[in-house]
């Protein structure tokens, strides 16, 4: 595993090698260490935070102070992956309101790259962002912002039009600037599709094993959400002897494409 700390420029050389990319989510210092030791490449502050540490239903709570509080404790933690870290709910609903947020979250934070959430009414944004030196993580699919537009976390793209719109808008991202895209809840045959059309890394949650990485919510691995995990992860705690190792398993079933496997991958 190389020390040298890893940068957008290193996952799209991991994409060109064909070496797949292990990301999870992470909220603080300690758990930050622990990923970092253990060899994953991506940390992502979710704004699943609001869920699975704060008790909300959905993410639309976060706000943007929420979110600098634990990318900088993330980033304090860190030594060699990459921190990317969310743009909460209504934080970026115009290319200057992304920008300040954006700031806040690399200068106070500490992020590396943010991610937002949407297709082609984001595109300005993206490229605001991107013209003003801001990496940024795009993310299609499951939109968990959207929930309460969405009625519910569902699969997207299941049909030609919506399956033609992801596409499009994938595209279309990565013509703006996004240096990475997040796939979440779709189709793998059409995660796989556009994994192989982009030239940008392609990271997905519930997207198949077709993607260049995956990413789950830290806590979904390691069994915490009982009863309340998604059909498409796994309980990595559940058969090892420590959260270390379980973290391990993990990033060691990524990088083989032991996970996801065919149990993991709804559609």
């Amino acid at each position: 595993m190389s020390v040298a700390p890893i940068s957008v420029a290193t996952l799209a050389a991991m994409k060109g090698r064909g070496e797949r990319i292990v990301s999870l989510t992470c909220y603080d210092a300690s758990f930050a260490r622990l990923l970092d030791s253990v060899g994953v490449d991506l940390m992502l502050v979710g704004d699943s935070l609001g869920m699975v540490l704060q008790g909300h239903r959905t993410t639309v709570p976060v706000g943007m102070d929420d979110m600098v509080y634990h990318t900088a404790a993330v980033t304090r933690g860190r030594e060699r992956a990459l921190v990317v870290a969310d743009l909460p709910f209504l934080s970026y609903t115009s290319p200057e309101r992304a920008l300040n947020s954006a700031a806040r979250l690399m200068q106070e934070g500490g992020a590396q790259v943010v991610k937002l959430e949407g297709g082609a009414p984001m595109l300005d944004i993206v490229r605001r962002l991107t013209e003003q030196g801001v990496p940024v993580c795009a993310h299609l699919g499951l939109l968990p912002q959207s929930v309460n537009r969405l009625g519910g976390y569902r699969f997207q793209g299941r049909d030609q039009a919506s399956a033609e719109s992801i596409r499009r808008d994938a595209i279309a991202m990565q013509d703006a600037g996004a240096s990475l895209l997040v796939l979440e809840c779709v189709p793998a045959a059409l995660a796989a599709e556009i994994s192989r059309t982009l030239s940008i890394p392609v990271i997905g949650i519930g997207a198949g094993p077709g993607c260049d990485g995956q990413v789950l919510v830290l806590y979904d691995m390691l069994g915490l959400n009982a009863g309340r995990a998604p059909s498409f992860s796994r309980d990595f705690l559940g058969s090892c002897g420590s959260i270390e190792s379980a973290v391990r398993g993990y990033v060691e079933a990524v990088r083989s494409g032991a996970f996801p496997a065919e149990a993991e991958t709804p559609y």
